[in-house]
């Protein structure tokens, strides 16, 4: 039996994902830090009088300056003490190397600072005096007072950070300090209701949110060195912990007993309203001024929205702003750690992460904090998966990419042909909320970052999963941007989800991995085998009672026809010649998502008597044709 994986927090050290790397005839990163760098811890005042809790690594080497990387995090800046030191700085080893000022500062209300915590707290655009704060100003005055006060300097700072520090390295774009002249948000938080994290297109993302929240979400009695604990589950089986939870409601009943504030507050607002409004990122990245490097990885199970997002938003409302794009193969922050040559069974080619680290983020940062100014990379920096290279374009999507819908016909075929009038008109199937379509075949506890492109054949052996494919492509075919489904469908319920899926079909004779994984894992199973492998290439649920609006919920009515249409995240990734296109449907994913009582009810508030089976169908004739549209790219 494979192990469990605990919940997907995701908590970077100090120094990113360097490791402990070893230069020829040199020495180990954590010893380089503690004989080249001096500690400081500060506290750092706000303008509201708040102080954050600052650790401040300088070069012992005074004899030139230095600019600042500065990361903000809810995460903890430890080790505390100024005797003690992390096993490495910055964004990889190659930066501590180099030379820089490492600021890391624990956010207002977090760890060791002063002050309330607010998730991702709103962006004020209107300030009438010092107790006007958010994230931008918190960050305006970190920069500010590091330049007056710190000694070694040379005036120029940059700013990063992976998920949670992603988001805050982002809001620190917005009116930022004059002296910030580099940026590199890494998965961001964007929209904690539409796409990232604890919400997709409204539906709750069950494990992650509960996960998260169980060790992150708890309140504290005042400045500590204390992080939070793991949750324990008490089993292995994550589909069975959830299941016999039941209903959202049992959460604090049996577990959080009210403690739990921001899971309070989502329970409160289930719709898309002026509390996630104010949470969207997205339209106060106007008059960006810092050069942005904004990073995300295609198969990022958490903030891949975001990274796209962030990028396309910065791109769209600041025009003058000098805004990078890069996207990899890689999970949540898996372009910080780890090779990135592989996901799961996925196998990419080549140490994607290590391009990445020394050919990318360096020369970033390196070029406008100590160079010219003047960067030598491409506005997209992207890795096509399928044929496994990278690619410097000129602009995300590339241009020349354009629609090419391909639609679902009878006996289960796919294609870019309409259906015509002739036969059935729609597939069907029962969902039973007592037992849902499980996301992953692992035994996880926590949302395992391998089911991005995990193999989707367990899937597709059940008789409440509809599966479309196409015949073997006779050329390749490049997927380059968003995908779009467009289902015409029916419930005999008032409520449903329902989730697509866009798979890739390895032809049967396809080699396994050389060399093949090793030991079980969650990660990897030496039995696998690659032939007829369903690898999936993105999955979206949409809350079916949104369809029209994620303000004002509407219910379906029963067995009537009506449109699920809606936006997946960004795919670069080519099918290749003798592989198919699959499309599966289905309307659990659990418990990766909530289940939907398939009753019209506040999901917060439901009962058992609420959830109900459902006969769901989808319709794909020439009256209500069921496509998804691609982004499809010709070279």
């Amino acid at each position: 039996m494979r192990r469990a994986l605990l919940p997907g927090l995701i908590v970077l050290a100090i120094g990113g994902g360097a490791g402990v790397a070893v230069q020829p005839g040199g020495i180990g990163d954590a010893e380089y830090v503690r004989r080249n760098y001096v500690k400081r811890e500060l506290r750092v005042p706000m303008r509201d009088g708040v102080k954050l809790f600052t650790s401040v690594y300088t070069p012992k080497d005074d004899s030139r300056r230095y600019p600042i990387l500065l990361t903000r995090t809810p995460y903890s800046v430890a080790p505390y003490g100024e005797d003690r030191f992390p096993s490495a700085l910055g964004p990889s080893a190659r930066f501590m190397r180099d030379g820089y000022i490492f600021v890391y500062q624990d956010v207002r209300g977090r760890l060791m600072s002063e002050g309330e915590f607010v998730n991702v707290r709103p962006y004020k655009p209107e300030k009438s005096g010092p107790k006007d704060i958010d994230e931008a100003t918190d960050t305006f005055d970190t920069i500010e007072w590091l330049v007056k006060n710190l000694k070694g300097h040379n005036g120029k700072v940059g700013m990063y950070g992976i998920s949670y520090p992603g988001f805050y390295t982002a809001m620190g774009t917005i009116d930022a300090h004059p002296a910030l002249v580099a940026a590199s948000p890494q998965a961001p938080i964007a929209d904690w209701f539409i796409g990232d994290d604890f919400h997709h297109n409204g539906a709750l993302y069950l494990t992650h949110a509960f996960g998260f929240l169980a060790s992150f979400g708890w309140p504290r009695k005042g400045p500590s060195t204390s992080g939070f604990a793991r949750f324990d589950f008490g089993t292995l089986d994550g589909y069975e912990f959830y299941l016999k939870l039941g209903p959202l409601s049992r959460v604090n009943e049996r577990y959080f007993k009210g403690q739990v504030g921001f899971w309070n507050e989502m329970m409160a607002h289930e719709t898309y309203d002026e509390f996630w409004r104010a949470r969207n990122i997205r339209p106060h990245l106007r008059n960006v001024k810092p050069a942005v490097m904004t990073v995300g990885g295609w198969f990022d199970a958490e903030d891949l929205f975001g990274a796209l997002e962030v990028y396309k938003h910065t791109e769209r409302q600041s025009p003058g702003a000098t805004n990078l794009l890069v996207m990899g193969p890689w999970h949540h922050g898996g372009w910080s750690r780890g090779a990135g040559d592989r996901l799961g069974d996925v196998v990419f080619g080549s140490k994607t992460s290590e391009r990445y680290q020394e050919e990318i983020e360096f020369p970033f940062f390196k070029s406008l904090l100590k160079g010219n100014g003047k960067l030598a990379l491409a506005e997209a920096t992207v890795f096509e998966t399928g044929r496994n290279r990278w690619h410097e374009l000129p602009a995300w999507p590339p241009k020349g990419a354009t629609a090419k819908p391909i639609y679902l016909h009878a006996g289960g075929r796919l294609s870019f042909d309409p259906p015509g009038k002739a036969g059935t008109a729609y597939d069907e199937y029962v969902s039973d909320p007592a037992r849902p379509v499980p996301y992953t075949a692992a035994v996880a506890s926590g949302m395992t970052r391998e089911h991005m492109v995990e193999d989707q054949r367990f899937a597709s052996q059940r008789p409440d999963v509809l599966v479309y494919q196409t015949e073997p492509l006779a050329a390749d075919l490049t997927v380059a941007g968003p995908i779009r489904p467009r289902l015409q469908v029916s419930t005999s319920g008032t409520d449903s989800d329902f989730v697509v899926k866009v798979i890739d079909v390895y032809p049967d004779g396809y080699p396994d991995p050389d060399p093949a994984p090793g030991p079980p894992s969650p990660f990897a199973s030496p039995y696998t085998r690659m032939g007829g492998y369903q690898q999936l290439v993105r999955g979206e649920v949409f809350r079916g009672k949104f369809r029209r609006s994620f303000e004002r919920p509407e219910p379906f009515e029963p067995n009537q026809v009506a449109t699920i249409e809606y936006v997946m995240p960004d795919v670069f990734h080519t099918f290749r010649r003798g592989h198919r296109i699959m499309i599966q449907v289905q309307s659990t994913w659990f418990p990766l998502v909530d289940r939907n009582p398939q009753t019209f009810v506040t999901i917060p508030e439901a009962t058992e008597a609420d959830f109900q089976k459902a006969t769901q169908r989808v319709y794909r004739n020439a009256a209500h044709p069921s496509r998804v549209e691609l982004t499809v790219w010709e070279r």
